[in-house]
């Protein structure tokens, strides 16, 4: 039976939160393999702390999704605030100073009045912040089968040494090792990104019993390059995998959906308006293709590939998701980006790579208006076009900050509308409507044709004499030269090109 590492799985988790929380593209892969080799490598810790050091790291942000609502209400642009909370110091006065003359950048002009709100509100809404963080983290990490340890330091991610840290202000030894570890890894990580090994040691050294374990510093910045070694991998991810301890977690090919399902959980939290959508795309859209006819393991690649369909959300402002009104044109542009972000994280990652072509597609459209690929989907997947028609369904019958849910029915209505329009497959729409409990729609055939019109215009289409369509269909030669003229005054075409032309802008033929 095919097995999942199940480190896989968290790689796409990390990629994820990267997107959520502003920062650069697998920054946290980078730092699980940095955090992974100093732990074993500088400190020489034992294989038990380097899982937990290994699994900490790689869900660092596991919990950022869920505040983001909130933070989207007071600061705007949730993950440009969390991009510039990862890298403030409050425990030095005149980088703090420094780096507060430019917090709020992201918002122009009303960024002194963002500095000064989060001087204001942070200190209780922080501890808010970071206690939702820590129980998401605490229900996620378990359902990814972590261990308890790795759990338990998630708590204090966002803790500090001196204890100036959040939500519980714990301080020293009393925060998890694994954790302190990571503490030391991130700050490495983003400082070399901006300015290679000297500017990591130059970092950590400063950070060093404050912010960080001044022994765990010291340590550091003895012997920067063993630790930052990974960095000079091409492939963060395999860096990461060929860095877990061993042995390697793995779980049967049919537990993917399970941890795809946390995955979801994950990009839902993102705003309150979706919290559900993916797990109920995921049903509608399995229970469709097995109307369908797909067979168990298209169902479980159907289910797996709308579990994670929009992880792209993440890197979209909350704010664009909640806001009740219009969109502007350059909030539209952050909407269509999502479907990139999650194709280019799920194409990163071994295990769910061919999960990308049926996730990313699900705003495609078959006429080619659709996005972010802007191609026509007639060619994609039948198992794409179930979830892109799964998609808008669950989308009517939810609310949204913009208007209240449809009823079923009505969203029923409005799919096959978008069908009759060449923006969804029809076959697909009638399928997920059928799964949504509603009798499956009968087909309404364009300009007033009668099924045996359709018929000998298909055949017509194909080039067969009046003689070979009337073998085909058991009629005589002059009944289809009736039915041809009936189509002709139908259609308004002329010729047997006009009416093949017809049949393909309608999708009569197969």
């Amino acid at each position: 039976m095919q097995k999942i590492r199940v480190a896989e799985v968290l790689t796409a988790l990390s990629l994820t939160t990267d997107v959520a929380a502003g920062m650069s593209f697998e920054k946290g892969l980078r730092m699980s393999a940095v955090a992974t080799t100093f732990a074993d490598a500088v400190l020489g810790v034992d294989s038990s702390i380097r899982r937990v050091v290994f699994e900490t790291a790689l869900l660092r942000s596991v919990g950022c999704t869920s505040f983001a609502s909130e933070l989207a209400e007071v600061f705007g642009d949730d993950v440009a605030f969390q991009a510039a909370l990862k890298r403030l110091d409050q425990g030095d006065e005149v980088v703090f100073a420094a780096q507060m003359r430019t917090f709020g950048d992201w918002a122009g002009k009303d960024g002194p009045r963002l500095a000064q709100t989060f001087a204001e509100v942070f200190p209780t809404m922080g501890v808010q912040a970071m206690r939702s963080g820590c129980e998401t983290s605490r229900a996620l990490g378990t359902g990814l089968g972590l261990m308890p340890e790795s759990v338990a330091a998630l708590d204090d991610v966002y803790e500090r040494w001196d204890g100036l840290g959040i939500p519980n202000g714990r301080n020293g030894t009393q925060l998890a090792l694994a954790a302190r570890i990571v503490h030391v890894a991130e700050q490495a990580v983003l400082a070399h990104d901006l300015g290679g090994e000297q500017a990591a040691v130059s970092e950590v050294r400063r950070r060093g019993g404050g912010h960080l374990d001044p022994d765990l510093a010291r340590a550091f910045c003895s012997g920067p390059s063993v630790a930052l070694a990974p960095l000079r991998r091409s492939n963060a991810i395999a860096a990461v995998l060929d860095l877990e301890p061993v042995p390697h977690v793995t779980v049967p090919f049919g537990s993917l959906p399970r941890l795809c399902a946390v995955l979801a959980r994950v990009v839902d939290l993102k705003s309150r308006w979706l919290l559900g959508h993916s797990e109920d795309v995921a049903t509608l859209a399995a229970d469709a293709g097995e109307l369908a006819g797909m067979g168990p393991d298209e169902l479980t690649e159907l289910r797996c590939a709308a579990l994670v369909h929009d992880l792209g959300r993440v890197g979209v402002p909350t704010s664009v998701w909640d806001r009740p009104g219009q969109l502007g044109i350059a909030e539209v542009e952050k909407v269509r980006m999502h479907t990139y972000w999650t194709q280019r994280i799920l194409e990163r990652v071994p295990a769910l790579a061919g999960l990308a072509p049926i996730a990313s597609a699900h705003h495609e459209r078959l006429e080619g208006g659709g996005y972010h690929r802007g191609d026509p989907s007639k060619g994609l997947p039948f198992a794409a076009r179930i979830l892109a028609a799964a998609d808008v369904f669950a989308a009517l019958t939810e609310p949204r900050a913009h208007r209240e849910a449809y009823s079923v029915r009505v969203a029923a209505d409005l799919l096959m509308q978008e069908a009759d329009t060449g923006g969804l497959d029809r076959e697909a729409c009638a399928a997920v409507i059928e799964a949504a409990g509603l009798p499956r729609p009968r087909r309404v055939l364009p300009a007033g044709l009668t099924k045996r019109e359709v018929e000998v215009l298909c055949l017509a289409a194909r080039g067969l004499s009046n003689r070979q369509i009337g073998e085909r269909l058991s009629i005589s030669s002059r009944t289809v030269g009736h039915h041809l003229a009936h189509i002709y005054d139908k259609t308004g075409r002329r010729s047997r090109a006009g009416v093949a032309v017809f049949a393909m802008e309608h999708r009569l033929l197969p």
